[in-house]
């Protein structure tokens, strides 16, 4: 017996998916689970338009009513629980389908994904189809056109397309300031570490690109399996650093910029990774393991406090490395000791092989040059040593050795 209706249909869509989730996909190889994804990608493309096609219904009927709430972007929000972008970005792609019969078709064969929609979204806003109609421009051919280009392009392409459409439809309006495009929002979590949401205009984007990639690319070392997402991670960090050794920033307070490290002596010298000891001065808590990499090339301050937290002395300024002694250490060194790292000096803390905390000497047989991440990785398990012959050699945490083979060198 044949189920009719809405509920009938999505009764038969909730077994097919149990039917789904009960298949081995242990057994299937190569091909069959390319053409399984490739299947189930067009029926998630279509289970999104019926999905947009109902929130859009939802929204005319006012149906979120029903439930108390405003809007079925709110309805979304609390009931779905999507996130707000997710929701609102759901109620848009409703209503650009409806002045997108052929792209609303597309989408429901499966040929095109949220995604895309939401590309397409901006060029049926009430202005715009305005601005259209005035220059009598063919909306069912522009609506065909993002139809095939969605369908048969990449994703970037179509970006470009829609691009250019809204270019041409205000060719003489005024060119925006780019600076009101430009946004960085962050968010701290418990543990210190940071995410972020970056909204550039072309050419500031441009800018930052030109920068993270020059970095990228010189600290690309034989044996590196970063993702790309960490060798930009990194080389964002990187520009941190030049930029703070630079002195050339704007000072805070009288104070030029750089980042301060609190903690107490018996943690510090404390060879235990002691967590959640050391603030730093944007409000993260770091660990004492932590706190001592930062040390490594840093200005120490001593500050005695009373048992009721009063600053009984404070300390001079004390340079663990002097500037004589740095570039001592960058004429030996030239650049990052690690093996295989080619990074410039100017990327380089000066890293002492024997920690000072414990008695080692800021002097040059102690001193080795070692980029942001590899100073990391040293104060992580990995060891860097000086030969008589004035090569430098480099362990794993197990006491392997990293070796550069001859045809790697040759290269």
């Amino acid at each position: 017996m044949c189920s009719s209706g809405p509920d009938g249909a999505l009764a038969e869509l909730a077994s097919a998916l149990n039917a789904l989730d009960a298949e081995d996909l242990k057994s299937m190889f190569g091909p069959q689970v390319l053409d399984r994804t490739d299947a189930l990608i067009r029926a998630r493309n279509r289970l999104d338009a019926q999905l947009a096609r109902t929130v859009r219904e939802g929204e005319l009927t006012q149906a979120a009513e029903h439930d108390g709430l405003k809007t079925m972007q709110s309805w979304l929000r609390g009931h779905a629980r999507l996130s707000p972008s997710a929701a609102g970005q759901l109620v848009r792609n409703g209503r650009a389908l409806e002045h997108l019969p052929v792209v609303a078709s597309a989408c429901a064969d499966g040929e095109v994904t949220a995604e895309q929609v939401a590309a397409i979204a901006p060029i049926t806003r009430e202005d715009r189809r305005a601005a259209a109609a005035e220059q009598d421009v063919d909306l069912a051919a522009v609506d065909a056109t993002l139809a095939n280009v969605a369908a048969t392009r990449p994703y970037g392409q179509l970006g470009q397309v829609v691009h250019h459409y809204l270019a041409r439809l205000d060719p003489d309006g005024t060119e925006p300031d780019p600076t009101e495009r430009r946004a960085l929002s962050i968010a701290r979590h418990p543990d210190g570490s940071l995410t972020g949401r970056l909204e550039l205009d072309a050419v500031g984007g441009e800018k930052l690109q030109a920068a993270l990639e020059s970095i990228a690319q010189a600290g690309r070392c034989a044996g590196d399996t970063r993702t790309r997402a960490q060798s930009l991670g990194d080389a964002l960090i990187q520009l941190c650093d030049s930029a703070l050794a630079s002195g050339r920033l704007p000072t805070l307070r009288t104070v030029k910029p750089h980042v301060v490290v609190r903690v107490d002596l018996d943690d510090l010298v404390d060879p235990a990774i002691a967590p959640g000891v050391a603030d730093l001065g944007f409000g993260a808590t770091i660990s004492a393991a932590r706190a001592r990499w930062a040390a490594c090339d840093a200005s120490i301050s001593r500050v005695v406090l009373g048992p009721d937290g009063a600053v009984l002395d404070l300390g001079r300024d004390h340079r663990v490395v002097t500037p004589h002694l740095r570039r001592a250490v960058e004429q030996r060194d030239r650049g990052c000791v690690f093996a295989g790292c080619e990074a410039p000096s100017h990327w380089c803390d000066v890293h002492h092989l024997l920690e000072w905390l414990y008695g080692g000497e800021t002097n040059l047989e102690n001193s080795a040059l070692l980029c942001e991440r590899h100073h990391t990785k040293v104060h992580h398990g990995f060891r860097v040593e000086r030969q008589p012959d004035g090569r430098w050699r480099t362990w794993r945490p197990d006491g392997s050795e990293i070796v550069i083979h001859s045809r790697l060198l040759a290269a």
